[in-house]
């Protein structure tokens, strides 16, 4: 049902001398009531649109302003949306990393469309379980949205037991508590390793640190491509800090037995460092040795040669987790989407 005075046209439009400072000055002005004004400046459908167009057209010509704070204030939001990203596993890992920044953007950009206001927050668990509730309790945010769940997935499971305004990018199991919304990872791992063996590698490697579940998940799958072709692939664990990944991938292609001809690796920023590192001592590819990346980040096809990889579809992700937010604001259900993985071939693979 819409207000009844909707249709009144008794509007007071008496000119510049009229002051309109309150919703109650506006609603005499439009000749409605201030519950009205109030919808109609809200955008709500519960008003038609030509009321609420003219209405909105009456605040712009009067300069009227409302005051968000009291309004936040008296529907008990804030308007903001915290963006943690838990580091775990790999506590010198940086926001820079090229996968929160690709992720981050397309979450600012869908959570500003939504009219929230983002809070970024780099958390360090560091052996502290509370770590989560103190963003989810500080009376901050309206809801919180996870970059990653690290090794964190049973703290995560802990606070939704009462904080249901939480959504993980991550890897869903069974079991789990918190909604996620993610990729495929162990089919992604595994198109990764079917893809090399496709592509007549036989000396496979896998290069990723699986303290993390997504990247443990990823290596699961490549082995089980791996055991149905009769292979055994090497897990090479690789760190995804900066400081650490460059002296780890050299050590690592310098070992006795690195004859390696085809990798997959956990993330593209691994794949594009051991590009390099390759490169660096002489070795062609994908002539002598293949690489798989994980992700498809803008600069994957930039890489020299560009970078074979499996897609995740990370916009589409971070406008599904906003919807979900969005939703369980509002004490609605939601459950987890996985999302299935694209192997995208380029030239770091024999075609």
């Amino acid at each position: 049902m819409e207000d009844s005075d909707l249709g009144n046209d008794d509007t007071d439009t008496s000119g510049p001398d009229v002051e309109v400072r309150t919703l109650a000055d506006l609603a005499r002005v439009a000749g409605v009531s201030a519950g009205t004004v109030s919808r109609a400046l809200a955008g709500k459908s519960l008003v038609n649109a030509e009321t609420r167009e003219r209405i909105q057209a009456l605040a712009r010509q009067y300069g009227f302003r409302p005051n968000q704070m009291a309004s936040k204030l008296r529907s008990r939001r804030t308007g903001v949306i915290g963006v943690v990203i838990p580091l775990g596993h790999e506590k010198r890992q940086q926001i820079s990393d090229p996968f929160f920044l690709t992720l981050l953007g397309h979450l600012a950009d869908q959570l500003t469309e939504a009219g929230y206001d983002l809070m970024l927050s780099r958390a360090i668990p560091d052996g502290t379980p509370d770590w989560l509730e103190r963003i989810t309790g500080s009376g901050m945010v309206d809801g919180v949205l996870l970059i990653g769940q690290s090794d964190q997935s049973e703290v995560i499971d802990q606070v939704v037991s009462h904080y249901r305004p939480l959504v993980a990018w991550g890897n869903h199991r069974e079991g789990q508590k918190h909604i996620v919304v993610g990729t495929d990872n162990e089919l992604g791992g595994r198109l990764a390793a079917e893809h090399l063996i496709a592509c007549g590698a036989r000396r496979l490697a896998f290069f990723g640190d699986t303290g993390g579940i997504e990247i443990a998940t990823r290596l699961r799958g490549a082995r089980a491509a791996a055991e149905a072709a009769g292979l055994h692939i090497t897990h090479v664990p690789i760190k995804l800090a900066d400081a650490e990944m460059g002296p780890q991938l050299e050590a690592a292609f310098a070992a006795p037995d690195a004859d390696y001809d085809g990798i997959v690796t956990a993330s593209d920023l691994i794949a594009m460092s051991a590009l390099h590192v390759l490169h660096e001592m002489g070795r062609k590819i994908p002539g002598d040795v293949q690489i798989v990346g994980f992700d498809d980040l803008p600069l994957a096809r930039l890489t020299s040669p560009p970078l074979t990889t499996v897609r995740q579809e990370i916009g589409q992700g971070a406008k599904v987790m906003v919807e979900k937010i969005r939703a369980l604001i509002e004490g609605e259900t939601r459950i987890s989407k996985v999302m299935p993985p694209t192997l995208i071939v380029r030239e770091t693979t024999r075609s």
